[in-house]
Order: structure tokens, then sequence, then C-alpha cells
């Protein structure tokens, strides 16, 4: 896939190694250059963790003389392009950071924490009767390191077809801001930004359920779902309260509601209350930690846990699989500096390139078939449409994508479908249609649709292409030169195939609320970051087999898991777990990488301060913007162990000083300070962070049905790109008539479409 692709790496930390190991899994060849000490990850907990993010590299202790014959350097640091360009014209940048590389918080402090606060996250999870709660396991540095490999791959296409290379500038502000809330935003504009009520913190209803053996989750997306749940816990009766069928007021009687569950829950096992809610296939799963994720039935059948090659711990594959092209197999992580000296690499010829005026974008020309649903698979379209690729849109009259049913109108007022926030965010750009697969006039015109195709991506339940009809030997008759991409919850085989799963399960069977929650209570959902995190891994395998295919020539079939991509980013647990008997739990706002940490109340009605002090040098900072209290100079809290000894007293101060300051004021003079500290928002604001509207992450896009809404694109910036978003979701069928006028059907030809219910514009029954 990547063979030959030469890579510098010289980052710290998770979000640039993740980058690395993404392209390095692909076959390019990846060089570390690690500062004197080594990289300090190296460090972290039993060094599992580095291993698996630095495995089939090479380490050296300087990049001198490699830059003019590499093609992709990765950073993380803010950089200006130029002084790279003047030795190697050709070269791909790719700097990870907090906030980018221009703008007003460029120089700000910054932990992954705070980004959090900033971003929106902290501030819409956990109960209102408690402080608002980050997700824990470092989700913005993984998530922020996946975006950078897809920015990174895609840029290399450019490069390879003649293009102008590439400042591929991520903002982890901004990739957390796109993942780690729902929307928030786009939802509060399409309501109209009505006042805010309470705290804004909720957790679903149910969610994260006690049985007697550990935990189980359900997902209650859509009204079937919950109707569906009313009677696997043998309350039929609930149906008849109307009210209750509403997430919110769930909420708001959570504890008369989920009293009814437990009922059920805690006097069952987690087997049995699955088998039971498979039953109804309703979407549940366990919540798994370290020590359990290897043992999941699931993975054991599809050998997804794999000996490291130390030996010391299992560790994820590779989460996507493309035909013919295996991912590379795992080597050792290297020592630091290991390779210095060995790494020689010939200067390349060099090639004819485009002026960055004249420079299409990478996916240009490519058509993409988009048959998904929900968030997941509609991200991974949308981030081949913001590359380029014309993608299309296919839905039916008799069901259309769910999202659409996450309306902010009711189905009183006409076009009701058309009002989902979800559905707006996830799929702009794209051309919609409609077509009924279960006739065979529907899947006549589906085969004319795949012969003039590049990709067929899909997210359904592996039996339902098959009742279609499409599996991957059809599909590749019908089109031999394909990539058939399909982003299966669980897998194309084994004893969880079938199984339906939304974010809320790949959360907890790969371990992500297991950490995230307070240490006196139960997991609780990080909300959301899943779907995009198997969308871009999908979209990430997608460009790699295009490559392969416009290499070698052929179609190819590639399975993108959607757990499988959680479980990479949640390795860290099952190595330590391996390696030293810990099993890595939930701490409420505290973490490893710094003390103290935590929000702090403020003045005002639910304000809220993050504060995280990384470093020595940071609590001698946040020492003397307090104005060096007495209690500060206990020579003990110098140091970060002494500091997380004493967190709770510490705690308790930095409390007293916030709560009658100001929370954007504690911020900026913190910030000032140069210790990392921001406003806990809520998830709604984000759309107003200065930082974030300096980048043009929220742009103004006008629908047809709906009007002027701000609506996110890509969470990093191309410098010869000024837009990744291509304009508004496509209505229902809306380009119907378009496309099949593309593939050469007439007009009497559509009209009998239509009139057959083939085609339409209206789901069935509206």
């Amino acid at each position: 896939m990547l063979h030959g692709v030469r890579v510098l790496d010289r980052t710290t930390g998770i979000a640039g190694a993740y980058c690395s190991k993404v392209l390095a899994d692909a076959w390019a060849d990846v060089v570390k250059v690690e500062p004197p000490g080594g990289d300090p990850l190296r460090a972290r907990g039993s060094g599992g963790l580095f291993e698996f993010l630095n495995a089939s590299k090479r380490s050296v202790f300087s990049d001198d003389g490699l830059i003019p014959v590499a093609d992709v350097l990765v950073v993380d640091e803010a950089i200006s392009p130029d002084a790279y360009r003047t030795v190697n014209p050709q070269l791909v940048i790719v700097s990870i950071t907090p906030f980018g590389c221009t703008g007003p918080w460029v120089s700000r402090p910054a932990t992954e924490f705070t980004l959090q606060a900033a971003a929106g996250s902290t501030g819409h999870r956990g109960v209102p009767e408690r402080q608002p709660l980050a997700a824990g396991g470092l989700l913005g540095e993984w998530l922020s390191g996946t975006y950078a490999a897809f920015g990174a791959i895609a840029a290399l296409r450019l490069v390879g077809g003649g293009g102008a290379a590439e400042h591929v500038d991520v903002s982890m502000l901004d990739c957390m801001a796109v993942t780690m809330a729902t929307m928030p935003s786009v939802f509060a504009s399409f309501y109209g930004w009505p006042p805010t009520e309470g705290t804004g913190r909720t957790v679903e209803v149910p969610s994260v359920e006690p049985t007697t053996d550990g935990f189980v989750v359900f997902t209650t997306n859509s009204a079937q779902q919950y109707q569906d749940f009313c009677v696997l816990i043998g309350r039929p009766d609930l149906l008849e309260d109307a009210k209750l069928a509403r997430p919110l007021v769930r909420f708001e009687r959570r504890e008369e509601f989920e009293a009814m569950v437990r009922g059920y829950t805690s006097a069952r096992t987690t087997e049995e209350v699955l088998a039971d809610a498979a039953l109804l296939r309703i979407p549940a799963g366990p919540v798994l930690d370290g020590s359990t994720m290897p043992r999941f039935p699931q993975f054991v059948d599809r050998a997804v846990f794999q000996p490291s090659p130390s030996g010391r711990f299992p560790q994820p594959r590779v989460p996507f699989r493309i035909s013919g092209a295996p991912p590379r197999p795992f080597e050792r992580a290297p020592a630091a500096g290991e390779h210095r000296g060995d790494v020689s690499w010939e200067p390349r010829a060099a090639g004819q390139t485009h002026a960055p005026t004249d420079t299409p974008l990478p996916l240009a020309g490519v058509r993409v078939v988009d048959c998904t649903g929900w968030w997941a698979g509609p991200a991974a379209g949308q981030a081949l449409r913001a590359l380029g690729a014309d993608v299309i849109k296919v839905e039916s009259t008799r069901h259309p994508d769910g999202m659409r049913y996450a309306a902010t109108k009711p189905p009183t007022q006409d076009q009701w479908w058309e009002w989902s926030p979800l559905f707006h965010g996830a799929n702009l750009g794209k051309r919609g249609i409609t077509l009924d697969l279960t006739t065979p006039a529907g899947i006549e015109v589906f085969e004319r649709l795949l012969r003039s195709a590049d990709v067929l991506i899909e997210n359904y339940t592996p039996r339902v292409m098959e009742q279609f009809g499409f599996g991957w030997d059809r599909v590749h008759a019908v089109n031999p030169d394909l990539v058939m991409v399909r982003m299966p919850a669980f897998g194309l085989d084994g004893p969880w195939r079938d199984h339906t799963g939304f974010a809320q399960t790949m959360e907890c069977v790969a371990g992500m609320a297991w950490l995230t929650g307070f240490s006196d209570g139960p997991p609780t959902l990080v909300r959301g970051a899943c779907d995009p995190l198997a969308g871009m891994h999908a979209a990430i395998a997608t460009l790699l087999a295009l490559f392969e295919r416009d290499r070698r020539g052929g179609g190819r079939h590639v399975e993108a898991t959607m757990v499988e991509a959680a479980l990479n980013v949640t390795t860290e647990q099952v190595a330590e777990y391996a390696t030293t008997g810990t099993c890595l739990r939930r701490d409420g706002n505290r973490g490893p990488d710094a003390a103290p940490q935590g929000v702090y109340p403020c003045a005002g009605v639910d304000a809220w301060v993050a504060i995280a002090v990384a470093t020595d040098d940071q609590w001698e900072r946040l020492r003397t913007a307090l104005g060096a209290p007495a209690w500060t100079a206990n020579s003990t809290l110098a140091t970060a162990a002494g500091r997380r000894a004493a967190h709770d007293a510490i705690d308790e101060e930095l409390g007293a000083w916030t709560s009658n300051r100001d929370a954007a004021d504690v911020a900026a003079q913190l910030s000032a300070a140069g210790v990392p500290a921001e406003v806990v928002i809520s998830a709604r604001d984000v759309v107003h962070n200065p930082q974030i509207r300096h980048r043009r992450l929220f742009e103004t896009v006008r629908h047809p049905v709906t009007g002027d809404h701000p609506l996110a694109g890509m969470p990093f910036r191309f410098a010869n790109v000024s837009s990744w978003v291509p304009g508004p979701a496509p209505t229902l069928g809306e380009h119907t008539t378009e496309v099949l006028g593309e593939l050469g059907l007439t007009a009497e030809e559509i009209a009998e479409l239509e009139a057959a219910g083939v085609i339409g514009q209206r789901p069935a029954g509206a």
C-alpha cells in the first residue's frame, strides 16, 4: 500500500505516534526521531503503550540529512512549512498541535484534559448533581492521530498524482470539537438557539446497567428499540406513557425508570441479559476492561488480539483488512536511537508538479456510492466527499437513513425528516438518491450505478447487503475495478456478526466507558467518539485500497470493523493488565499525566474551570499565579508524586480560590502564566470559540428546507484548500433524477420508477 513511502516522526506522545503507526502498518518506512533521553512515552506505565504505538519503526536521535529525501514529516509543534520546502518541495508536512499553527490561541498552554473542556466534551457529560466529567483514556490524542493519518495519506495521493505538496495542519481542539460531543451547536442552531436550562449534563436512560457479574449497556436510539426494551424488562405497560418514550423525559425521571431497569438486569448475569436482548435485536453489549477484552468471544473467534512482538501482551490487529494487501506484520519497537547511522534513503527524482492553485482535490474524479446510515458510515463518506469525491448517498423511501428520524420538528410538520442536525452534519455535499433494492427495477438501476463507481461503502449489519444480493462476489462481478468497503459493527464473521452496534456499544465493549466515570460510580458513556473514529479508519482504508487499485489494478474488498477501531484506541488497558496485573480504572477527572487535575467551581451558576498541572514547572507557575499562598510552600508538592498524594487537599484549596472568581478570568490568568486551564463550556458553545472561528472549522451552510446553519468541515487544514464544506446535505431523493439521467435512463423510465415506488422524495407513509 505505502511501500517505499519514507516518514520522519519527530513527535512524542500518542497523537503523532498513532499517525505514523497507521502509516507503518501500511508498509511505510517510518523513522522515529527521538530526543536525547528518548520519547517520554517509553516511561509510561509498563512501556506497553510505547511498544504498541511504535512497532515496525526505526529510531534515531537526529534527522540530519533525512528531510531532503523524506516523503512525510510528522511534528508536534506549530511550524511554518516554508523552511522545509526549500530543501524538499515535495515534502508532506503533518503538524499535530493543540490549536493548530495559526490563530490567537497558538501559544496557549494545553493538555488533553483542558482541551476537552474547551471543546465542550466535559461540559455535557455526567449528571447535574456532580461536577462535569471528562472522558478517560486520552481519546482526543487518538482521534487527532487518526485524522492526521487520513490527512497524510490524502496529501500523499496528491503528490503522487503530480499535485503540490501539502501542509496538513491538525488542531487537536478541532478534532475533539467534532468528535467528542454529538454536534450540540448544530442542534442548538436547528432549535433557534433557545436559552439553556439546567446544567446541560445528561446520561442516556437506559445506558450502562448493573448485572450480577458486571455491567451491560443498552442503546435505544430509535422508537422501535425503546419499545422492544420495555418488553425486554417485562414492562410493556410503560408504552402507555407516551412521555417516557422521549429521552429527556426518561432522564428527568431516571430514578424511577432505572429502578425498573435494574429490577431486571441486577437479577441476571451479563450473558443472560445479552442473550435476551439479542432475541429482540436490541443493541446491547458487555462493559469490558483490560482483563476481559481479549477474552470476549467475538474477538477470540476472529483472532482480533495477537501477541505483541515482545510477547509481553496481546494487542489488537490493524482494524481493517484489504483483499490482496495484507497489513505489515508487527515488528518489535526500537530501542531509543537504535538505528542511528543505519538509515540511508536515496534522493528522489524531481517530479512534475502542478502549481498549488491548479492542484485538484485528492479524490477529484472518484465516484463513491454511499449506502450508509446513522453517523459512523456517513462520516466516512463525508470525509471522502471533502477530498473531492462525488459521493452519491443511496436511501429508500421505505428505509431512509435512520439518522433522519432524530429530527427537531414533529411528524406533523411537512418535511420533518429534513430537520435532523445529525444527518446534516454527516452528509455535507453528497448527492442523494432513493432506490428500493428489494425490487428488480431498483436492483437493475443499482447495478448501473455500481458500474459507474470507484467505491461502494456500506455499514449495514452483514446480512442486509447479502439479502439484497450484493455480497462481494456479485459486486466484483458487476464492476471488477470497484473498491467495496464494508463497515460492520463487529465483523463479517464470528458469533456477534449479526449484532447491531452503535457508538454506545463500542465504547463499552472496547473499554472506553470503563475508564470514564467517578471511582465510586458506574462506567459512563463517552457519547459519540466511536462513530467518527470508525468512520475515519474506514476512510483511511478506502484511500489505501485506492492506492492498491491504482498501482496494481483490480477492485478490492475492504472490511473496516467499528469495534476494532475502538480497540486500537484502548490498547493500553490490555497491555497494562497483561504486563503488570493492573486493571486501569476510572477516577473521575483525575488522570495519570497531571496533578493536580480537575474541574473547579467558579462564581455563577454551574460555572467551572478545568486546570491541569502536567509538569513541576507548571506547578511553580501555578503557585506564582495564586500569589504563593502558604499551603503551596510544602516541599513535597514540588514533585508530581507529592502532589498526587495530596490531591484531595490541593483540590480543596484550588476550589476555594476559584469559587469566587469568574471562570473566564481564571482561565485567562492561568493560561497567561503558562498553566493549562480552560473554561468548561456548554457543549453547544464550541462554535463561538475564537480559535475555532479563526480556523473556520464551522462554516455557514444554506439548506433548501432548513435554511442557514453552522456545520463543521474537516478538523485539519490544507495550505491549498480554502474549505472542506462542499455544500448542504441532500434532501431525500433530491438528486435521483439527475443521477439516473447520468446513468442513461430516460425521463419516461424515471417516471415509471417513481410511479412504481422504486424512487421518491418522501418516506413511505409520510
